[in-house]
Protein backbone atom coordinates (compact mmCIF):
# COMPACT_ATOMS: atom_id res chain seq x y z
CA UNK A 1 0.00 0.00 0.00
CA UNK A 2 1.39 3.63 -0.78
CA UNK A 3 2.83 6.29 1.48
CA UNK A 4 2.89 10.18 0.96
CA UNK A 5 5.36 12.35 1.58
CA UNK A 6 4.12 14.97 3.61
CA UNK A 7 6.87 16.79 4.81
CA UNK A 8 10.90 16.78 5.24
CA UNK A 9 13.04 17.01 8.88
CA UNK A 10 16.71 16.94 9.39
CA UNK A 11 16.78 15.30 5.91
CA UNK A 12 14.59 12.65 6.81
CA UNK A 13 11.20 12.53 4.48
CA UNK A 14 8.02 12.37 6.71
CA UNK A 15 5.41 9.98 4.95
CA UNK A 16 1.81 9.30 5.69
CA UNK A 17 0.84 5.70 5.01
CA UNK A 18 -2.80 5.96 3.12
CA UNK A 19 -4.05 3.36 5.84
CA UNK A 20 -4.35 6.75 8.38
CA UNK A 21 -5.85 8.56 5.72
CA UNK A 22 -8.48 5.53 5.84
CA UNK A 23 -9.14 6.14 9.42
CA UNK A 24 -8.35 9.21 10.29
CA UNK A 25 -11.96 10.47 9.75
CA UNK A 26 -13.18 7.10 12.39
CA UNK A 27 -10.68 8.77 14.62
CA UNK A 28 -12.47 12.36 14.49
CA UNK A 29 -15.91 10.92 14.68
CA UNK A 30 -14.73 8.79 17.97
CA UNK A 31 -12.64 11.52 19.53
CA UNK A 32 -15.54 13.91 19.14
CA UNK A 33 -17.87 11.85 20.89
CA UNK A 34 -19.35 13.48 23.89
CA UNK A 35 -18.66 10.03 25.74
CA UNK A 36 -15.16 10.61 25.23
CA UNK A 37 -15.49 14.69 25.36
CA UNK A 38 -16.79 14.18 28.98
CA UNK A 39 -14.30 11.66 30.21
CA UNK A 40 -11.51 13.88 29.21
CA UNK A 41 -12.83 16.78 30.29
CA UNK A 42 -13.04 15.50 33.60
CA UNK A 43 -9.11 14.97 33.50
CA UNK A 44 -8.11 17.90 32.23
CA UNK A 45 -9.70 19.54 35.11
CA UNK A 46 -7.99 17.64 37.77
CA UNK A 47 -5.02 18.83 35.55
CA UNK A 48 -5.63 22.54 35.60
CA UNK A 49 -7.94 22.87 38.57
CA UNK A 50 -10.15 25.07 36.96
CA UNK A 51 -13.74 23.98 35.71
CA UNK A 52 -14.20 23.25 31.83
CA UNK A 53 -16.81 23.84 29.99
CA UNK A 54 -18.60 20.67 28.64
CA UNK A 55 -21.57 22.18 27.16
CA UNK A 56 -19.77 24.31 25.24
CA UNK A 57 -18.08 20.92 23.62
CA UNK A 58 -20.61 19.04 22.89
CA UNK A 59 -22.99 21.21 21.91
CA UNK A 60 -24.97 19.91 18.65
CA UNK A 61 -23.37 21.03 15.21
CA UNK A 62 -19.88 21.09 14.14
CA UNK A 63 -17.98 21.72 17.50
CA UNK A 64 -17.07 17.97 18.36
CA UNK A 65 -16.53 17.40 15.12
CA UNK A 66 -13.78 20.53 15.20
CA UNK A 67 -12.71 18.76 18.57
CA UNK A 68 -12.16 15.28 17.10
CA UNK A 69 -10.65 16.10 13.59
CA UNK A 70 -8.06 18.52 15.72
CA UNK A 71 -7.23 15.98 18.06
CA UNK A 72 -6.67 13.39 15.53
CA UNK A 73 -4.77 15.32 14.03
CA UNK A 74 -2.46 16.58 17.10
CA UNK A 75 -2.45 12.89 17.82
CA UNK A 76 -0.29 12.12 14.78
CA UNK A 77 1.90 15.19 15.39
CA UNK A 78 2.84 13.69 18.79
CA UNK A 79 3.50 10.02 16.93
CA UNK A 80 5.58 12.54 14.58
CA UNK A 81 7.60 14.25 17.31
CA UNK A 82 7.60 10.44 19.07
CA UNK A 83 9.53 9.09 15.47
CA UNK A 84 11.44 12.51 14.86
CA UNK A 85 12.90 11.58 19.35
CA UNK A 86 14.22 8.44 17.87
CA UNK A 87 15.73 9.72 14.61
CA UNK A 88 17.48 12.96 16.50
CA UNK A 89 18.98 10.01 18.92
CA UNK A 90 19.91 7.67 15.61
CA UNK A 91 21.46 10.56 13.52
CA UNK A 92 23.69 11.28 16.88
CA UNK A 93 25.23 7.95 16.27
CA UNK A 94 25.55 8.52 12.62
CA UNK A 95 22.92 5.99 12.14
CA UNK A 96 21.12 7.15 8.79
CA UNK A 97 17.37 7.23 9.39
CA UNK A 98 15.52 6.44 5.38
CA UNK A 99 12.11 7.72 6.25
CA UNK A 100 9.11 8.75 8.90
CA UNK A 101 5.90 7.21 8.02
CA UNK A 102 2.96 7.26 10.32
CA UNK A 103 0.07 4.62 9.49
CA UNK A 104 -2.64 3.29 11.60
CA UNK A 105 -0.87 2.35 14.64
CA UNK A 106 1.09 4.79 15.11
CA UNK A 107 4.74 5.49 13.54
CA UNK A 108 7.81 4.03 12.18
CA UNK A 109 11.54 5.49 11.66
CA UNK A 110 12.89 3.44 9.59
CA UNK A 111 16.82 3.04 10.47
CA UNK A 112 19.38 1.82 7.16
CA UNK A 113 20.50 -0.64 10.21
CA UNK A 114 19.87 -1.33 13.60
CA UNK A 115 22.78 -1.13 15.94
CA UNK A 116 23.80 -3.69 17.55
CA UNK A 117 25.67 -2.07 20.55
CA UNK A 118 23.55 -1.78 23.26
CA UNK A 119 23.91 1.60 24.46
CA UNK A 120 23.25 2.46 21.45
CA UNK A 121 19.43 1.26 20.69
CA UNK A 122 19.12 1.60 23.87
CA UNK A 123 19.25 5.16 24.09
CA UNK A 124 17.37 5.38 20.42
CA UNK A 125 14.77 3.43 21.83
CA UNK A 126 14.08 5.95 24.95
CA UNK A 127 14.07 8.88 23.15
CA UNK A 128 10.77 8.53 21.16
CA UNK A 129 9.03 7.96 24.81
CA UNK A 130 11.12 10.42 26.18
CA UNK A 131 10.39 13.24 23.31
CA UNK A 132 6.57 12.02 24.25
CA UNK A 133 7.04 12.92 27.75
CA UNK A 134 8.21 16.57 26.93
CA UNK A 135 5.65 17.13 24.63
CA UNK A 136 2.89 16.27 27.09
CA UNK A 137 4.61 18.45 29.55
CA UNK A 138 5.01 21.58 27.16
CA UNK A 139 1.13 20.71 26.94
CA UNK A 140 0.53 20.46 30.19
CA UNK A 141 1.94 23.95 30.25
CA UNK A 142 0.34 25.33 27.70
CA UNK A 143 -2.77 24.71 29.75
CA UNK A 144 -1.74 27.80 32.41
CA UNK A 145 -1.58 30.12 29.30
CA UNK A 146 -4.38 29.62 27.20
CA UNK A 147 -8.01 31.60 28.19
CA UNK A 148 -10.91 29.99 29.77
CA UNK A 149 -12.73 31.34 27.09
CA UNK A 150 -11.21 29.23 24.58
CA UNK A 151 -12.72 25.30 25.95
CA UNK A 152 -12.35 23.74 22.80
CA UNK A 153 -8.68 24.67 22.94
CA UNK A 154 -8.42 23.95 26.50
CA UNK A 155 -9.74 20.76 25.30
CA UNK A 156 -7.91 19.68 22.77
CA UNK A 157 -4.23 20.97 24.22
CA UNK A 158 -5.57 19.34 27.56
CA UNK A 159 -6.33 15.73 25.74
CA UNK A 160 -2.94 15.76 23.84
CA UNK A 161 -1.03 16.77 27.33
CA UNK A 162 -2.81 13.02 28.86
CA UNK A 163 -2.30 11.11 25.10
CA UNK A 164 1.47 12.13 24.87
CA UNK A 165 2.00 11.05 28.90
CA UNK A 166 -0.23 7.44 28.20
CA UNK A 167 1.55 7.10 24.30
CA UNK A 168 4.95 7.07 26.01
CA UNK A 169 3.85 5.05 28.99
CA UNK A 170 2.42 2.61 26.58
CA UNK A 171 5.25 2.44 24.10
CA UNK A 172 7.65 1.09 27.08
CA UNK A 173 5.39 -1.81 27.53
CA UNK A 174 8.51 -4.84 26.75
CA UNK A 175 6.79 -6.19 23.58
CA UNK A 176 9.14 -6.51 21.36
CA UNK A 177 9.69 -4.79 18.75
CA UNK A 178 7.98 -1.80 20.57
CA UNK A 179 10.30 0.88 22.18
CA UNK A 180 10.31 -1.36 25.34
CA UNK A 181 10.93 -4.19 23.64
CA UNK A 182 13.93 -2.96 22.45
CA UNK A 183 14.74 -1.15 25.46
CA UNK A 184 14.72 -4.63 27.11
CA UNK A 185 16.80 -6.35 23.88
CA UNK A 186 19.58 -3.96 25.23
CA UNK A 187 19.55 -4.77 28.48
CA UNK A 188 19.92 -7.94 27.63
CA UNK A 189 22.56 -8.12 24.97
CA UNK A 190 25.02 -6.04 27.45
CA UNK A 191 25.74 -9.74 29.50
CA UNK A 192 24.44 -11.89 26.44
CA UNK A 193 24.63 -12.41 22.51
CA UNK A 194 22.50 -10.00 20.15
CA UNK A 195 21.12 -12.80 18.56
CA UNK A 196 20.05 -14.20 21.98
CA UNK A 197 18.49 -11.30 23.60
CA UNK A 198 16.81 -11.21 20.44
CA UNK A 199 15.21 -14.35 21.02
CA UNK A 200 14.33 -13.75 24.52
CA UNK A 201 12.87 -10.51 23.87
CA UNK A 202 11.46 -11.04 20.37
CA UNK A 203 9.77 -14.43 23.33
CA UNK A 204 8.31 -11.93 25.37
CA UNK A 205 7.00 -9.66 22.86
CA UNK A 206 4.86 -12.77 20.88
CA UNK A 207 3.44 -13.38 25.05
CA UNK A 208 2.26 -9.83 24.99
CA UNK A 209 1.15 -9.66 21.68
CA UNK A 210 -1.23 -13.32 22.92
CA UNK A 211 -2.27 -10.76 25.92
CA UNK A 212 -3.46 -7.84 23.47
CA UNK A 213 -5.11 -10.24 21.09
CA UNK A 214 -7.06 -11.88 23.98
CA UNK A 215 -8.21 -8.27 25.46
CA UNK A 216 -8.89 -7.36 21.88
CA UNK A 217 -11.20 -10.28 20.98
CA UNK A 218 -12.66 -10.83 25.23
CA UNK A 219 -12.63 -7.63 26.28
CA UNK A 220 -15.59 -6.32 23.78
CA UNK A 221 -14.01 -6.14 20.63
CA UNK A 222 -11.45 -3.95 20.07
CA UNK A 223 -10.18 -4.23 16.00
CA UNK A 224 -7.30 -1.61 16.92
CA UNK A 225 -5.90 -3.83 19.86
CA UNK A 226 -6.42 -7.16 17.97
CA UNK A 227 -4.09 -5.31 14.95
CA UNK A 228 -1.82 -4.42 17.46
CA UNK A 229 -1.56 -8.08 18.46
CA UNK A 230 -1.10 -9.35 14.89
CA UNK A 231 1.95 -6.51 14.40
CA UNK A 232 3.72 -7.52 17.20
CA UNK A 233 3.47 -11.09 16.84
CA UNK A 234 4.65 -10.78 13.13
CA UNK A 235 7.11 -8.09 13.62
CA UNK A 236 8.63 -9.90 16.66
CA UNK A 237 9.01 -13.23 14.63
CA UNK A 238 10.19 -11.99 11.38
CA UNK A 239 12.93 -9.42 13.43
CA UNK A 240 14.50 -12.63 15.58
CA UNK A 241 14.95 -14.71 12.07
CA UNK A 242 16.30 -11.61 11.10
CA UNK A 243 19.20 -11.30 13.60
CA UNK A 244 19.33 -15.36 13.38
CA UNK A 245 20.23 -14.97 9.54
CA UNK A 246 22.64 -11.98 10.37
CA UNK A 247 24.27 -13.89 13.11
CA UNK A 248 24.92 -16.91 10.92
CA UNK A 249 26.42 -14.86 7.74
CA UNK A 250 28.67 -12.12 10.38
CA UNK A 251 32.24 -11.79 8.66
CA UNK A 252 31.35 -13.41 5.19
CA UNK A 253 31.05 -11.24 2.13
CA UNK A 254 28.87 -12.24 -0.69
CA UNK A 255 32.32 -13.77 -3.02
CA UNK A 256 32.42 -16.03 -0.47
CA UNK A 257 28.50 -17.19 -0.67
CA UNK A 258 29.19 -17.55 -5.00
CA UNK A 259 29.30 -20.47 -6.24
CA UNK A 260 33.32 -21.96 -7.24
CA UNK A 261 34.70 -20.19 -10.19
CA UNK A 262 34.24 -24.06 -11.87
CA UNK A 263 30.49 -23.72 -11.55
CA UNK A 264 29.99 -22.75 -14.90
CA UNK A 265 28.13 -23.99 -18.50
CA UNK A 266 28.53 -23.08 -22.06
CA UNK A 267 25.80 -20.98 -23.50
CA UNK A 268 25.91 -22.91 -26.57
CA UNK A 269 25.37 -26.51 -24.49
CA UNK A 270 22.19 -28.16 -25.00
CA UNK A 271 19.76 -28.84 -22.20
CA UNK A 272 20.54 -32.43 -22.32
CA UNK A 273 24.41 -31.43 -21.89
CA UNK A 274 22.57 -29.58 -18.70
CA UNK A 275 21.27 -32.47 -17.05
CA UNK A 276 24.41 -34.40 -17.47
CA UNK A 277 26.30 -32.07 -15.45
CA UNK A 278 23.52 -31.51 -13.06
CA UNK A 279 23.81 -34.62 -12.02
CA UNK A 280 27.85 -35.04 -11.68
CA UNK A 281 28.18 -31.63 -9.78
CA UNK A 282 25.10 -32.55 -7.78
CA UNK A 283 24.15 -28.76 -8.24
CA UNK A 284 21.07 -27.28 -9.87
CA UNK A 285 22.49 -23.79 -10.64
CA UNK A 286 24.97 -22.81 -12.77
CA UNK A 287 26.60 -19.83 -14.13
CA UNK A 288 26.37 -19.55 -18.11
CA UNK A 289 29.92 -18.40 -20.06
CA UNK A 290 29.85 -17.37 -23.66
CA UNK A 291 33.52 -16.54 -24.64
CA UNK A 292 34.71 -16.37 -21.02
CA UNK A 293 32.40 -14.13 -19.64
CA UNK A 294 28.71 -14.77 -17.10
CA UNK A 295 26.18 -13.76 -19.45
CA UNK A 296 23.48 -15.38 -17.23
CA UNK A 297 22.35 -18.06 -14.81
CA UNK A 298 20.62 -21.29 -15.63
CA UNK A 299 18.74 -23.44 -12.90
CA UNK A 300 17.36 -26.83 -12.72
CA UNK A 301 13.24 -24.60 -12.99
CA UNK A 302 14.16 -23.38 -16.01
CA UNK A 303 13.58 -26.01 -17.92
CA UNK A 304 10.72 -28.10 -16.51
CA UNK A 305 8.79 -26.98 -19.18
CA UNK A 306 11.32 -28.26 -22.23
CA UNK A 307 9.91 -31.50 -23.53
CA UNK A 308 12.50 -34.78 -23.04
CA UNK A 309 12.61 -35.04 -26.99
CA UNK A 310 13.87 -30.94 -27.10
CA UNK A 311 16.73 -31.22 -25.15
CA UNK A 312 18.69 -32.23 -27.61
CA UNK A 313 18.13 -28.71 -29.58
CA UNK A 314 17.28 -26.42 -26.99
CA UNK A 315 20.30 -24.59 -25.97
CA UNK A 316 21.31 -23.26 -22.44
CA UNK A 317 21.32 -20.01 -23.91
CA UNK A 318 17.23 -20.13 -24.72
CA UNK A 319 16.63 -20.54 -21.24
CA UNK A 320 18.85 -18.79 -19.03
CA UNK A 321 18.03 -15.68 -17.16
CA UNK A 322 19.95 -12.62 -17.71
CA UNK A 323 18.52 -9.98 -15.82
CA UNK A 324 19.45 -10.39 -12.71
CA UNK A 325 21.08 -7.66 -9.89
CA UNK A 326 25.06 -7.27 -9.74
CA UNK A 327 26.81 -7.52 -6.23
CA UNK A 328 30.22 -6.10 -5.59
CA UNK A 329 31.92 -9.27 -4.25
CA UNK A 330 33.10 -7.35 -0.98
CA UNK A 331 29.52 -6.47 0.06
CA UNK A 332 28.43 -8.14 3.37
CA UNK A 333 26.44 -11.61 3.00
CA UNK A 334 23.77 -10.66 4.67
CA UNK A 335 23.29 -7.19 3.28
CA UNK A 336 23.30 -8.85 -0.17
CA UNK A 337 20.90 -11.80 1.27
CA UNK A 338 18.75 -8.83 1.80
CA UNK A 339 18.96 -6.98 -1.26
CA UNK A 340 17.93 -10.51 -3.26
CA UNK A 341 14.70 -10.64 -1.63
CA UNK A 342 14.22 -6.59 -2.32
CA UNK A 343 14.89 -7.65 -6.03
CA UNK A 344 12.81 -10.65 -5.59
CA UNK A 345 15.31 -12.87 -7.00
CA UNK A 346 16.77 -16.11 -7.10
CA UNK A 347 20.44 -15.35 -8.52
CA UNK A 348 22.64 -12.41 -8.91
CA UNK A 349 25.94 -11.85 -10.57
CA UNK A 350 29.22 -10.81 -8.04
CA UNK A 351 31.81 -8.88 -9.29
CA UNK A 352 35.00 -10.16 -8.41
CA UNK A 353 38.92 -9.17 -8.62
CA UNK A 354 38.94 -12.47 -10.86
CA UNK A 355 36.01 -11.87 -12.76
CA UNK A 356 31.94 -12.51 -13.11
CA UNK A 357 30.50 -15.10 -10.64
CA UNK A 358 27.28 -16.22 -9.79
CA UNK A 359 25.24 -16.51 -6.09
CA UNK A 360 22.12 -17.98 -5.60
CA UNK A 361 19.69 -18.70 -2.65
CA UNK A 362 20.62 -21.87 -2.64
CA UNK A 363 24.49 -20.68 -2.09
CA UNK A 364 23.22 -18.88 0.81
CA UNK A 365 21.51 -21.65 2.74
CA UNK A 366 24.53 -23.91 2.21
CA UNK A 367 26.65 -21.87 4.44
CA UNK A 368 24.35 -21.03 6.99
CA UNK A 369 23.73 -24.38 7.20
CA UNK A 370 27.83 -24.77 7.16
CA UNK A 371 27.77 -22.03 9.76
CA UNK A 372 25.65 -23.70 12.31
CA UNK A 373 27.63 -26.98 12.26
CA UNK A 374 31.25 -25.74 12.04
CA UNK A 375 30.13 -22.61 13.97
CA UNK A 376 30.70 -18.85 13.77
CA UNK A 377 34.45 -18.88 13.78
CA UNK A 378 35.42 -21.59 10.90
CA UNK A 379 35.89 -20.97 7.75
CA UNK A 380 33.59 -22.21 5.09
Amino acid sequence: MRSFKVAQVWGIPIKIHISLLVVLPLFAWLLGSGQQIELYAGLIEGLTGAPLDTDALTVDGAIPWIIGSAAAVGLFVSVALHELGHAWAALRYDLEVESITLWILGGLASLSAIPREWNKEFWIAVAGPATSILTGLACYGALFVIPASQPVVVFVVGWLAVTNVVLAVFNMVPAFPMDGGRVLRALLARNRSYAGATRTAATVGKLFAILFGAAGLLGGFNPMLVLLALFIYGAASSESRTVALGDLLEGLTVTDMAAAPDATIEADATVSELVTRMFADRRTEFAVVEDGNVVGVISGDDFRAVAPEERETTTVADLMATDLPTFDGSMPAFDALVALDQARASEAFVSTPDGTRVVSRTDFAAAMEMRKVLGRGEPL
